[in-house]
């Protein structure tokens, strides 16, 4: 069968080759996708904040007041930034992403910036993971007493004189898989923040403490997928202070409290 077009009038008959040509021609392109807009961004923001990482953990929310973002796997390949595979919904802390460099202890608050993931943790004696591992068990913590000189290091009770810490291996599923992410860890600073991981989520609306949260499922997959050896990072925040950060902008709570308005 025969395309058909209708010109000044007359019926002119065409091949339906070249009428599919011509439509081509005449078909208006839609808008980029939203996975096409965050490649051509993490092109160039990414890139400049990687440095000579080759996998990034990009946990990214649409404002820094929400509980809530988008955990990205990207490993760069000939050059190029890509999506290892597809993004997985997690839970930040209650109050939102802090602006980078205003994180404080007990705000309640995931930091932004950028940091080294090394270690993994662990209910289990071994987990299927490349990172350095460190099982913990019942008398293993996490010092979060800002006058401690063990602050935001990981202990032992009995050989440490700090009086709050964080038991590492709970009643819950929480900390079964973790990852540390190594903010205020080199050098640590009194009361800028402690005990920062990826964990696996309480439940499925529940913000954290400040830790980014995934479903089991989804963190088994992230511990499989890192490799020492490509230098991963995390790299956290809103897409706009991300993109402030990669420019060496300073990024205020003024600024994020404009946000996407």
């Amino acid at each position: 069968m025969r395309g058909m077009m209708k010109v000044t009038g007359k019926l002119t008959f065409l091949p339906a080759a070249l009428f599919f040509c011509l439509m081509s021609v005449l078909w208006v392109a839609p808008e980029v996708s939203a996975e096409e807009t965050l490649a051509a961004w993490l092109q160039t923001s990414v890139t400049t904040l990687a440095g000579d990482a080759s996998q990034v953990v990009l946990v990214m929310g649409e404002e820094s007041s929400s509980p809530t973002a988008m955990l990205y796997t990207l490993e760069k390949r000939e050059g190029l930034w890509h999506i290892a595979f597809p993004p997985l919904p997690a839970l930040i802390g209650r109050n939102g992403f802090a602006p980078p460099g205003e994180k404080k202890e007990g705000d309640v608050r995931t930091p932004s910036g950028v940091f080294a993931l090394k270690r993994a943790f662990g209910y289990a004696p071994e987990i299927a993971t490349r990172l350095s591992y460190r099982q913990a068990g019942d008398s293993d913590i996490w010092v979060d007493d800002s006058n401690s000189p063990d602050y935001n290091r990981w202990g032992r009770k009995g050989e440490t004189s700090a009086t709050s810490f964080e038991q590492m291996k709970l009643n819950d599923d929480r900390y079964k898989y973790g990852i540390v992410i190594e903010y205020n860890t080199d050098p640590v600073v009194k009361g800028a923040g402690s005990a920062i991981f990826i964990h696996v989520r309480c439940e499925e609306h529940l913000p954290t403490q400040g830790c980014v949260a995934l479903a089991e499922n989804d963190i088994l997959r992230v511990l499989g997928w890192l490799e020492p050896q490509e230098k991963p990072l995390a790299i956290l925040g809103t897409r706009d202070s991300i993109v402030l950060l990669a420019k060496g902008e300073r990024v205020s709570s003024d600024c994020l409290a404009c946000e996407r308005r």
